[in-house]
This record gives structure tokens, C-alpha cells and sequence, in this order.
């Protein structure tokens, strides 16, 4: 999941001659939603915009040190598929992006990741699908590109752990070769043992 974050002085979002949304002092925030991304990558995300420090402390003028929620801001976030991009050529490709089904309820869900961790009142949407005009008032300008971890999916995690808690993988592996070098020493021994058998049986 990616983030481009602007910090703006105001920011809104009209369809057409509509005004959809408006925020004053905040951050206005493009998100980028990929096929493969999971509620646990949003769920960081979320986290990681509310308590983003991008503005300055207004009482020490301490650069880097205040969040929205810090300062009691507001957020103004946009689906924007196209963050999702490659480039074939020169043309953008967007293979990679959620599609519209299932990437619309990931939006919203997002949306409200957003105002359950901060104040629903302080953050806002765009209108999902439409075609829209985001007037963006870049305070700085200050822009940031923020891109959430990939987590594996449960199943995949719990075969990262082996064979539950206390299992050591790196030990069990040189068993494994101490195993194989202790075979070939030993087959190098009887070979010889053979070998000395048959020198025996040859001087009688």
C-alpha cells in the first residue's frame, strides 16, 4: 500500500462543479491500493499518517516534531490508483493496482482506520470512481512517499516459525550435516577395514 503525503495549508476535492470534500491545515493524502495488499498493511499505514511529524512544534518552532493528531489537524484522503504504476516504455501500467470490486471497500475500510485512530470529523474522502479534481495547497512544499511493509499472509507466517516455540531450524540443519559427514567417514573406514582384509588374506 502506498502513500503520497503533501503537507498543505488547505486542500479539497469537487467533481465536476461539486465540492466534495475540503479540509484547512492538514495533510492531503494519494493512496495507492495493490493487488496484494492485506487490512494488515492498511492497518500500519493508518497508524503511520496519523502520528506522521511533518509540521513544527508552534510553541519551541522545533522543526519535524508535531503530528495531525498532535496538533488537532485534518486529513484529506484520495484513492489514486495510478501510485500503483510500471512503466512499459513510456506508457504507465497499472496490473498491479486492486481492481475497482474489491479495491472501493479497501478504500473505505481505510477511511475508517483513519477516524478510528484519530477524529472522524477530521478526515475526509474523495468520491470513489469519479472523475475528480484534487486542489492540493502544498504547505512548504513538503512531500513524502510512504510505502506500507508486505506482511506474509497468516498461513505463510506460521510455516516462517518451523516447528513451534523453542524450534531452532540452524541446529537441526547441522545435525543434518554432521549426520552426512559422520556416514562418509564411517563408509571411508570400512572401505579401508576392507581393504586391510583383503592384504591379510592375500599374505597367508
Amino acid at each position: 500500500m502506498k502513500a503520497l503525503v503533501q503537507r498543505v495549508t488547505r486542500a479539497s476535492v469537487t467533481v465536476g462543479e461539486r465540492e466534495v470534500s475540503a479540509i484547512g491545515k492538514g495533510i492531503c493524502v494519494l493512496l495507492g491500493i495493490s493487488r496484494d495488499d492485506s487490512p494488515k498493511e492498511a492497518e500500519w499505514l493508518a497508524t503511520k499518517l496519523v502520528n506522521l511529524r511533518v509540521f513544527d512544534d508552534p510553541e519551541t518552532g522545533k522543526a519535524w516534531d508535531k503530528s495531525v493528531a498532535d496538533l488537532g489537524l485534518e486529513i484529506l484522503c484520495v484513492s489514486q490508483f495510478t501510485l500503483c504504476h510500471v512503466l512499459k516504455g513510456n506508457k504507465p501500467d497499472f496490473h498491479n493496482a486492486m481492481n475497482s470490486e474489491l479495491s472501493k471497500p479497501a478504500y473505505e475500510n481505510f477511511l475508517t482506520l483513519l477516524r478510528t485512530k484519530y477524529r472522524p470529523d477530521a478526515v475526509k474522502g474523495g468520491e470513489f470512481g469519479a472523475y475528480m479534481q484534487v486542489h492540493i495547497q502544498n504547505d512548504g512544499p513538503v512531500t513524502l512517499h510512504i510505502e506500507s511493509p508486505k506482511f506474509p499472509p497468516p498461513k505463510e507466517r506460521k510455516a516462517q516459525g518451523g516447528g513451534g516455540k523453542g524450534s531452532k531450524k540452524g541446529p537441526a540443519k547441522d545435525q543434518s550435516t554432521s549426520s552426512d559427514a559422520d556416514s562418509s567417514q564411517q563408509a571411508k573406514v570400512d572401505s579401508a577395514a576392507e581393504s586391510v582384509a583383503e592384504l591379510t588374506v592375500g599374505d597367508s
